[in-house]
């Protein structure tokens, strides 16, 4: 069940991402309908979105709205995702999910207490979830921006931090290996589109070079879409994109969805 929640009000870079739930729907809907990887015809597939959140300028408030709408969606056994929007929308997701592992793409480590005088911030999103699903319960991946505060908080070590660096030395099926042992059989899932690469993913409010490939964050959902209970993509901003970074978000989400659906051998 798809829901977008158009806010960016404690964005600090580049803004915009309130416009990409809409961005990301014209996207999807010129994907082709049949993928042939996942043997999978999506509008035969009973997928509803349910249009955007009406929000405020109070992050508290949206937060609290995200909780809201995401406990019912669950309630109703049905899988929630979320188009943002910034990326401490998540926290109000992740309230309902506390029985998860959370799996994060980020090329920021986001594990401020406080920014900009607000523990809401997008900024903190790894920090506030950390304090709702507690350690060793959060893994983050495509790290590649990390503040002296963040690393010296005496905290950072409570969520495992796989930076892209070892991503590229490794290979991605090699550091899905070695996450078996932390990931458990529930997760929830949240891609910060800037976790990719620049190159595959321009338009996001606050860009990383050296970053994952497209082709990595497929594999991930691919591996662990099935055992996904929640999911969202957040931080996209349609005001620098080129088309790409909206094709990329739709065509994830529908990589979520047919690894999900499909019997087919694809991991």
């Amino acid at each position: 069940m798809i829901f977008g929640v158009p806010f960016d009000g404690t964005s600090s870079y580049r803004r915009g991402s309130r416009l990409a739930p809409n961005s990301i729907r014209k996207a999807y809907d010129n994907l082709e309908s049949f993928d042939p990887f996942y043997n999978i015809n999506f509008p035969d597939l009973k997928i509803c979105d349910l249009g955007d959140v009406t929000v405020g300028e109070d992050v508290q408030e949206n937060v609290d709205t995200v909780e809201t709408i995401v406990s019912i969606i669950k309630k109703d056994e049905k899988i929630p995702i979320m188009l943002g929007g910034e990326h401490s929308l998540t926290v109000g997701s992740v309230r309902n999910f506390r029985e998860c592992t959370m799996v994060i793409i980020d090329a920021h480590s986001d594990f401020r207490d406080g920014y900009m005088g607000n523990p809401l911030n997008h900024a903190c999103v790894t920090r506030r979830s950390l304090d709702i699903l507690g350690k060793n319960r959060i893994v983050s991946i495509g790290t590649r921006s990390v503040s002296r505060e963040e690393y010296e908080s005496g905290r950072f070590n409570e969520v495992r931090f796989v930076f892209s660096s070892d991503v590229r030395k490794k290979g991605i099926d090699s550091i899905i290996d070695d996450l078996k042992s932390v990931v458990s059989d529930k997760i929830y899932f949240s891609i910060d589109m800037d976790g990719i690469d620049p190159a595959y993913a321009p338009g996001v409010g606050t860009p990383e070079p050296y970053g994952l490939k497209d082709t990595d964050v497929k594999r991930l959902i691919n591996k662990f879409a099935k055992s996904t209970l929640g999911f969202d993509i957040v931080e996209m901003t349609p005001l620098y994109d080129n088309g790409n970074t909206s094709m990329l978000a739709a065509k994830l989400i529908q990589d979520f969805v047919g690894s999900r659906e499909s019997n087919a051998n694809i991991y």
